[in-house]
């Protein structure tokens, strides 16, 4: 099997479309067509059912999709380390982090890095938990900030245990307390993360334990945002307390949360078992010795 009909394959069931993974791998549409068609001409099995402007997976198309990935993964692992072998003077280290704690968390030892570093080249992007984890299991990233992994399939070292705190407005009737419960605010509506952070799933999850559907009446990406919502009384949100003490507001109160399973425990996780290049090991070396500090 050739890799390149593969990797039009799994680019255009991860863009949604043939026009968008066109984009992504810099080519015309019909040669990402035609390769798709190649692909499933060799495997005698129909991948995507096109249905006008839109293509489902078949049952064939998810098994392909998901072998797929790995072996995509697997091949990205053999050039870099080949690479390596060739006596490469100049490396990559791709890093996948989370909005919410990167600047506290992450910023310094970004800093600390490229100091130590400054031939390899870092490429960075920014997403929810999900999508981080997503992007690292089909090796788009070396290394994700995320709250701990539940896949077996991850490696990872913790990077820092925090509380998650209440955020209230001032004016709030429990704002004075020195701790609440979710259940305690089941009345009160939730300014919540989008759906793709763990933060989002955390919360939702413990109130449905605790016995209620929160009243989310806005989500967001932006933590900036988020606070600036509480403070004008729209509602509560929930930060870990590292975070939430950058943004101490006069408009706002912060209550430590007082809820089993709530707790905010960030990471930094890779594949287990995958290459690490020089540049990838020199940052997971550089985890390991701060990590704590």
């Amino acid at each position: 099997m050739e890799f390149r009909p593969l990797r039009a394959f799994v680019e255009v069931v991860r863009q949604g479309g043939f026009s968008q993974a066109a984009k992504t791998l810099f080519a015309t549409q019909p040669t990402v067509s035609k390769a798709v068609k190649q692909l499933e001409e060799e495997i005698g099995l129909p991948l995507l059912d096109r249905i006008g402007h839109r293509a489902t997976l078949t049952a064939a198309g998810e098994v392909v999709y998901r072998r797929g990935v790995k072996l995509l993964a697997e091949r990205d692992d053999l050039l870099a380390e080949l690479a390596e072998i060739r006596g490469l003077k100049r490396g990559v280290l791709r890093l996948g982090l989370p909005p919410v704690g990167s600047s506290v968390l992450f910023a310094p030892l970004f800093a600390l890095y490229a100091r130590r570093y400054p031939g390899i080249e870092v490429r960075l992007v920014e997403h929810g938990s999900d999508q981080l984890e997503e992007s690292l299991r089909a090796g788009d990233i070396d290394f994700a900030g995320m709250l701990v992994p539940t896949a077996e399939e991850f490696d990872y070292a913790v990077m820092r245990h925090e509380p998650l705190v209440a955020l209230l407005p001032a004016a709030h009737p429990l704002a004075g307390r020195e701790s609440i419960s979710l259940a305690a605010l089941r009345d009160t509506p939730f300014i919540s993360f989008e759906a793709g952070f763990s933060l989002h799933r955390i919360i939702l999850e413990a109130s449905r334990r605790a016995g209620f559907e929160p009243d989310i009446v806005a989500r967001t990406s932006q933590i900036d945002f988020m606070v600036e919502l509480v403070g004008a009384g729209l509602g509560a949100a929930f930060l870990p307390r590292i975070v939430a003490e950058q943004r101490r507001n006069p408009a706002l109160r912060l209550v430590p949360l007082d809820e089993p399973g709530t707790e905010w425990i960030m990471t930094m996780a890779w594949r287990r078992g995958a290459y690490l290049s020089a540049a990838a090991q020199a940052w997971l070396a550089l985890v390991k010795e701060t990590r704590g500090a």
